[in-house]
């Protein structure tokens, strides 16, 4: 028996985060389990009764907002301890699809990846505003290069992590964690893949991503890329 738990970071997000609650696909298969858990990163909304009316199955509270970084790490470790064999990361936004979640699995449930990042561009995607999708690509071609590994979507909200790698993941950035995240990963040597997904565009709430990010994200990848393998045994 497999289980998965989905976790969902929250921040605000009443109006669209129960639909996204059930959307998760609960019977992909007879011998996996499917739990969510939603962070609550300080809402100051109905998230958490919405979430609870939704069916949800775990709720990790911060008293406070702490930052999406924060509250990715906070989920994934919680999983980790509730005994997850493998934990999928979805934004609460409904801009992912989660009825994909089956997909996304399949390549840890078959040990051919450890990490898995479902990509919005590996089709067409329309809708998009420019400063997103350049923002995007810029990030992306980025961690591409530093790794020595083509992706084509490395901002994603939509990830799936087998039991090491939530076991050993660190996030060193609590204002958000997509870059610095996969750096963490596959400098351990984890093992990358990519799914293929459609591209949704936001309806509610506000994007996460603005120019002033660029400046906030750059020094936390800087700082994860001159980390050595001691620093980040001891950390």
């Amino acid at each position: 028996m497999n289980k998965v738990i989905v976790v969902i970071p929250a921040l605000n997000e009443e109006a669209s985060i129960g639909t996204v609650i059930r959307k998760v696909p609960r019977a992909i298969a007879p011998s996996v389990v499917v739990e969510v858990l939603v962070v609550d990163d300080g809402s100051t909304d109905r998230t958490v009764e919405v979430a609870r009316q939704a069916g949800v199955d775990h709720i990790v509270h911060h008293e406070r907002n702490r930052g999406l970084g924060a509250a990715v790490r906070s989920g994934l470790k919680e999983a980790y301890r509730l005994g997850a064999d493998l934990a999928v990361m979805i934004d609460a936004d409904d801009e992912y699809p989660a009825e994909y979640i089956p997909q996304a699995i399949q390549p840890v449930l078959r040990d051919e990846s450890d990490y898995v990042l479902a990509s919005r561009f590996r089709r067409p995607v329309r809708g998009m505003k420019l400063y997103r999708r350049l923002g995007n690509y810029t990030f992306t071609v980025l961690q591409s290069l530093l790794l020595r590994k083509w992706i084509t979507d490395g901002q994603t909200g939509f990830r799936v992590f087998s039991r090491a790698v939530l076991r050993d993941f660190e996030i060193i950035h609590d204002y958000n964690y997509a870059q610095v995240l996969t750096l963490n990963i596959v400098r351990q040597g984890y093992r990358l893949s990519e799914i293929e997904i459609p591209y949704k565009v936001r309806t509610t709430g506000q994007s996460f991503i603005t120019w002033r990010y660029v400046l906030r994200v750059l020094p936390a990848i800087w700082r994860e890329m001159r980390r050595t393998a001691t620093e980040r045994a001891g950390a």
